[in-house]
């Protein structure tokens, strides 16, 4: 649960893990109410680095599209 600086309050749901180079893990999770990702550090603290945040989505896209199965 995030509660936004309005006080709205999200839920959301992890739908990926991610390490990064040096073994750090990050949990990339999601508000299907919000429509919107966010990503947390392995204590599940949100990530303040928006640059960062936005390599570990971008790693977490590309990992899930190579997943994907294909359509035939």
């Amino acid at each position: 649960m995030i509660e936004t600086t309005d006080n709205k309050k999200f839920e959301f749901e992890v739908v990926g893990l991610v390490e990064d180079d040096e073994h750090h893990g990050f949990a990339v999770a999601y508000s299907q109410e919000a429509d919107e990702f966010v990503v947390t550090d392995e204590n599940g603290t949100l990530l303040e680095d928006d640059a960062l945040a936005q390599e570990i989505l971008d790693d977490f896209f590309v990992l899930a599209e190579e997943s994907a199965p294909e359509d035939n």
